[in-house]
């Protein structure tokens, strides 16, 4: 353009004189010093912060997120926007599933990439701008086009692999509390393959990108879980009764609220020092599954006084098994209430907290106790809605009783 403009000037001063044109040069040289590109003093992505912290802000970080669209993933994502990161968030299937998470970042800090799990060059294109990978990709159940072993082992091993070869700085991996090569058999014959494929599944994160970190959470609750909504759906009881394995009076469980173990992922993501370290995501108390059922229903007004609730041993009622059988069979997709024969099994295992592995208060996670979140998710499953809680006409539910680490140890001896 300036070439252009020097060109049509320099005629006009042919015809009024070489005074013009000298002006002219001096002035189109001036301005080409100032208009010089300037070369960046380093390359380095995290030296271009800019702003003073929150969404329209860039705080250095380019985060890749696998699973965004997941139950994890959109609270992963919504924190990490909080603190300007820029985001890459790959997603397969509808759009619509990804379109929501526009939000959680500024103009131009979320960017979407369409990809599958077994095409290596979509998730290369994924992963060469970041400097942070988060893998949430998981499955609860097995279907016909994805198994086990397909997603949380090849797929996390692709995805490790790959983030080694582009040059990612961290990799964060989410894998499961009682993940195990041989985990102890309930009601499924070799016991948990969710479980099995999960421990393998970090074997080969390890193998193919040594200074990942890898967070395992115990069942996780949160709005939009399968967690709570698995014991409050209508399908898990048998019309008004919860089959539990030994009534739920051998099993214990540690949940941990969905948005802590997004706020350690985060945390992750910025201390360089979590590099190769594994983590326990659980709960700040233990509690018998029976405790914990029974107190869901209580928060429901479904409790044993008013709406006839009573929970027994699944061992002795070979119809409930049939009957998630039988969801398999006609629901492969998407089995009705989550009800499964994998996730019976996974429910009767107790949670083992490993007292050399950290936890989530190392992160700097300050956490979230049940009483307190729990009631309100649990809200719209209440019986007789059309009462006002405020006005005391329902009793206040007793909160649930934490069991004692030596009467856990009495319990198993």
């Amino acid at each position: 353009m300036a070439s252009l403009i020097l060109l049509r000037n320099g005629q006009l001063a042919k015809q009024q004189g070489s005074a013009a044109l000298s002006v002219l040069c001096v002035r189109h040289a001036s301005s080409s010093t100032d208009d010089a590109i300037r070369p960046l003093n380093s390359t380095n992505i995290s030296n271009m912060r800019r702003g003073t912290g929150g969404r329209s802000s860039f705080n250095g970080i380019v985060a890749t997120v696998f699973g965004c669209t997941g139950f994890v993933g959109r609270y992963v994502c919504n924190k990490l926007g909080k603190t300007g990161t820029q985001m890459i968030l790959p997603y397969r299937a509808d759009f619509g599933e990804a379109i929501r998470l526009k939000v959680c970042g500024d103009l131009g800090q979320v960017l979407f990439q369409f990809y599958d799990l077994r095409d290596e060059k979509a998730i290369r294109d994924a992963v060469k701008h970041s400097n942070v990978v988060i893998n949430l990709v998981g499955r609860e159940f097995e279907t016909k086009n994805f198994k086990f072993n397909d997603v949380h082992v090849e797929g996390a091993r692709r995805i490790a692999r790959i983030c080694k070869e582009t040059g990612v700085e961290r990799l964060i991996h989410l894998s499961a509390l009682n993940a195990s090569p041989d985990p102890m058999s309930f009601v499924l014959e070799g016991g948990s393959n969710f479980l099995k494929s999960k421990y393998h599944g970090e074997c080969a994160v390890r193998d193919e990108f040594p200074n990942a970190t890898i967070i395992r959470p115990a069942d996780i609750y949160g709005s939009e879980d399968r967690f709570l909504r698995y014991y409050a759906h209508i399908w898990r009881r048998q019309f008004r009764a919860m089959p539990l394995w030994f009534a739920g009076e051998r099993t214990v469980k540690q949940p941990v609220y969905v948005s802590d173990v997004a706020q350690a992922i985060v945390n992750c993501a910025k201390d360089p020092d979590t590099a190769g370290q594994v983590y326990q995501a659980v709960g700040p108390k233990r509690y018998q599954l029976s405790e914990l059922v029974d107190w869901f229903h209580r928060v429901m007004r479904k409790d044993e006084k008013w709406w006839g609730y009573r929970r027994y041993d699944m061992r002795w009622d070979p119809t409930f098994l049939l009957k998630a059988k039988f969801t398999e069979l006609i629901c492969p997709g998407q089995p009705i209430g989550e009800l499964h024969i994998e996730r019976i099994e996974r429910e009767c295992i107790t949670d083992v907290v490993r007292a050399d592995i950290p936890c989530l208060e190392d992160l700097g996670v300050q956490l979230t106790s049940m009483e307190d979140q729990v009631p309100w998710e649990l809200r719209p499953y209440r019986a007789a809605q059309y009462y006002d809680a405020e006005l005391g006409e329902w009793e206040e539910p007793a909160p649930p009783k934490p069991i004692e680490h030596r009467e856990e140890l009495r319990m198993f001896a």
